[in-house]
């Protein structure tokens, strides 16, 4: 029922013509304050942060800043046994005609190499809340308007509120447990992946979470990822609370950024390339690897994938600047928040630490988004 008052009420104002209350203002550099209903604001050039007061009359404020914002501000006042009262967030893609400067979604699931997201939450304590994080698919590249199908991640909630629907299992994404529920609000489809304690802060792939909407055929490989949002929706109060920082990035792979309508073309003229620089030291029977992973082609990656197999014998014990999946064999590493976006003729790094048994090697093929590397 949360989902079909927002819906229904932001299409009952743009029916209207009531399009003022959609105030988008100017790229966002110094602390912004939004307390218009559906006030938003843009900022790093391509994230929106909506304040999205659907639900109540009463008085919403949030603080923009560089990474994300503040609730500042929050009266309304909802039944718990019903919807809350807003849903302040930060997103990228589109949401109800408002796209994120240079967005590349609307984009087809089968297109999608790598989704990847980091978030940091600031909680409070007194309030009646979810963190939600919030993905949007449908099966056309929609850009306005309600969306057929809803993944939301609980990363937290106080008070006795509830996800739609009923619970259907639990599940395991991303190395973390999750309690699992399925319903509709009447409008969409809504699958809520629900925190047994409350997560701050994580890197993570938002594919798997679509990945396993998809096994579970709620969707087909022929929708679209439309939008990727984090934010909170307060039941009663919320003063305080606020998204730290938030990061997203999806490829395509061969997909052209700046072309969302046909994410399978590339760009006239554009190539891909990469090559990878992969240096080891070794002792006894541990080891420290240094990957460089360099942009040839002539277009921009914004969110990686790195495949690659290590020789047998050899175990990851940590990383840094990215995030890798699983410990031996076949692994992939996806890149951190703050290394997604790698220009043309541009590189980035990262590395990890493991334990060795027999005679030292390193890998001897990487695979970035699908593609085949040449090593340096």
């Amino acid at each position: 029922m949360r989902r079909v008052i927002r819906a229904v009420t932001a299409a009952a104002l743009l029916a209207a013509g009531a399009i003022t209350t959609f105030v988008v203002a100017g790229p966002a550099s110094a602390d912004t304050q939004i307390c218009e209903q559906y006030g938003s604001t843009t900022i790093g050039g391509r994230y929106v942060v909506m304040n999205n007061r659907w639900g109540t009359s009463a008085q919403q404020c949030i603080n923009v800043t560089s990474t994300g914002f503040a609730i500042t501000s929050q009266q309304g006042v909802g039944s718990t046994s019903g919807a809350p009262v807003s849903y302040p967030a930060i997103f990228v893609g589109c949401h109800y005609t408002n796209c994120s400067p240079g967005t590349n979604l609307p984009m087809q699931v089968s297109s999608i190499s790598s989704a990847t997201s980091s978030i940091s939450y600031n909680y409070v304590s007194g309030a009646t809340y979810d963190a939600a994080y919030d993905i949007w698919l449908d099966p056309t590249p929609k850009r306005d308007g309600v969306n057929a199908m809803e993944i939301m991640i609980w990363f937290n909630r106080q008070g006795s509120i509830q996800p739609i629907g009923s619970v259907v299992g639990s599940t395991t994404i991303g190395g973390r447990t999750w309690q699992v529920w399925q319903g509709s609000n009447g409008s969409n489809n809504v699958i809520s992946y629900v925190a047994p304690s409350a997560i701050s802060s994580w890197n993570f792939s938002v594919l798997d979470f679509i990945n396993d909407v998809k096994n579970r055929g709620a969707i087909t490989s022929s929708w679209y990822l439309t939008s990727i949002q984090a934010g909170f929706e307060p039941w009663i109060g919320g003063t305080g609370l606020a998204v730290t920082n938030f990061s997203a990035a999806v490829n395509g792979g061969g997909s052209n950024p700046g072309n969302p309508g046909n994410p399978t073309t590339p760009p006239p003229g554009g190539t891909t390339g990469c090559r990878v620089t992969y240096s080891a030291d070794s002792w006894g029977n541990g080891f420290v690897a240094n990957v460089t992973v360099a942009n040839t082609g002539n277009s921009a990656l914004n969110g990686w994938t790195l495949g690659f197999t290590l020789p047998s014998g050899q175990a990851v014990t940590n990383a840094w600047n990215a995030t890798l999946s699983g410990t031996s064999g076949a692994l992939t590493a996806r890149n951190s928040a703050h290394n997604g976006s790698i220009p043309a003729g541009g590189s980035t790094s990262f590395g990890f630490q493991g334990t060795y048994s027999g005679s030292f090697a390193s890998p001897s093929a990487f695979t970035l988004n699908g593609s085949a590397c040449t090593r340096a």
